[in-house]
Order: structure tokens, then C-alpha cells, then sequence
């Protein structure tokens, strides 16, 4: 059991917990049992890192980390409920099959799904997982990952297509087009002949939850009907996002 953690959560807890205003580092280390330099050396570790800050009275208080962990964990319980009526647009003005993404690690979770009409359709699975970076939910969401965090990866990426991007000198240029225009695109790189349009999901933070999509056969997705469709995938992310509290106008695509 990790004795260093386990003081933190005390103090943390006593400060965010408590109905009384603390200011002294004596008042909390009377009500957390430490001793008083156990108590400072917590309560540094706790203000740098963002989870205990003090007001304008100079009382502890719970710091900005905590809520902003807090707001992403609960739209993170709220995406699939909150997200289900743009899907459900998405899917009927498409016919072509959603997907809502979240990264986990460096793949991508579909948290939800529906399936097109077409008899041709892209196969998955609601808990199934793709690699983020050969799917285009997954490609929107790593546009907003630091490069620090995809050269933390970079030993994971492999070829599954020709077409793959399988290194990060072709990967990141992809990436920032993305950034840059508003949506991902797939062109068979985690299936041969299945490609995809996503566009990034943001709460009110401006953090990115997810990542909602369209896959279907390449056939289908010649570059006259991508045109047409990234607009309503933006649409789609735009309307979720505004629902998570996100404020910033939505992107819209390049000419």
C-alpha cells in the first residue's frame, strides 16, 4: 500500500471536504492525524500539481485539476447518452454506419454504433478496438495528443494496409491536417477497402472526449461523396460538443 499516496488523498479530502475553512497548515495536520511536515510536504505537492489551491482569503481550497478531472470523467459517463440523437441524425441523413471513438492507451474504443442499411457495410463492434492512428475517429482524436505522447507510442505503429501510416514522418503531417481542416480521414488503412470521415469531440473545457465518425466501403467514399459528407460529420461532432458545454464555433471545411 503506498503510505505517500494514501496522505494525499487525506489531505485532499479533508480540504475539499471539509465545512469549515482551513488556512493554517496546523488546522490540517490536526484533522488529517499528521504531523506538520508531512502535511507541508503534501500540500506542495498537492498546489503544484493543480489539485489544492487557496482563495482569495487564503483558505485551501480544491484546485482547478480536480475540477477539470471531474468534468471529464462525467462527460465521459455522459458521451454515449448525450452523443445518441446527433448519431442517430447523422445515420439517417448518411445511411452509412457511426461510430463514437475513445482513445484509450493508443487505440481507439467504439463506445457506440450504428449500423448502416447498406448490405456493403464496415464491420465493428460496440468494445471492439482499431489502432487510433489507422481509423479516422482515432486520427481525430491523436490531432490533439502532444508529440511527446506519440513518440511515447511510436514502437506500437505497424503497417495492417499499404496505406497505413505506420511511422510518425508520415503520421504527424496527417495529424496536423487534420487540425488544420477540421476532420480525419481513413483511406483503407486499418482494412483494405473500408475507409472513414471523423470529426474530434470537446467538452467545456475545451478538452477532446472523443470522436464521432462514418465508415463505409471505399467505393462508396469517392472524394465527390466525401465532400458532401464532412459537413454533416461536423455537424454531428458540433452538436455534441455544444452539449458538453463546448462553445467555440465549428470547424468548417476547407474549399
Amino acid at each position: 500500500m503506498d503510505k505517500t499516496l494514501i496522505k494525499g488523498l487525506k489531505v485532499l479530502e479533508v480540504v475539499t471536504g471539509s465545512t469549515e475553512r482551513i488556512r493554517t497548515i496546523e488546522e490540517l495536520a490536526e484533522k488529517v492525524g499528521l504531523t506538520r511536515s508531512n502535511t507541508h510536504r503534501t500540500l506542495q505537492t498537492l498546489i503544484h500539481t493543480g489539485f489544492v489551491a487557496r482563495d482569495d482569503q487564503d483558505n485551501y481550497i480544491g484546485g482547478i485539476r480536480l475540477f477539470e478531472l471531474a468534468a471529464n470523467q462525467l462527460a465521459q459517463l455522459d458521451l454515449r447518452r448525450i452523443a445518441s440523437g446527433a448519431m442517430h441524425v447523422l445515420a439517417e441523413s448518411t445511411g452509412e454506419t457511426i461510430h463514437l471513438s475513445v482513445l484509450d492507451g493508443f487505440d481507439v474504443v467504439y463506445v457506440d454504433k450504428i449500423d448502416s442499411p447498406q448490405p456493403i457495410r464496415a464491420y465493428s463492434m460496440i468494445g471492439g478496438r482499431a489502432p487510433a492512428y489507422a481509423v479516422a475517429t482515432g486520427k481525430a482524436i491523436l490531432a490533439y495528443q502532444t508529440d511527446s505522447f506519440l513518440e511515447s507510442h511510436e514502437a506500437q505503429l505497424q503497417k495492417y494496409t499499404n496505406a497505413t501510416l505506420a511511422d510518425l514522418d508520415t503520421l504527424r503531417p496527417a495529424l496536423a491536417r487534420t487540425v488544420k481542416q477540421g476532420y480525419a480521414l481513413n483511406r483503407g488503412e486499418w482494412r483494405e477497402g473500408v475507409g472513414g470521415i471523423a470529426v474530434p469531440i470537446f467538452n467545456g473545457l475545451g478538452q477532446i472526449m472523443g470522436a464521432v465518425g462514418i465508415s463505409a466501403p471505399l467505393d462508396r467514399l469517392t472524394p465527390a461523396r466525401i465532400r458532401q459528407l464532412v459537413p454533416e460529420v461536423i455537424q454531428c461532432a458540433s452538436a455534441i460538443s455544444q452539449q458538453l458545454g463546448y462553445t467555440a464555433k465549428a470547424v468548417k471545411p476547407e474549399a
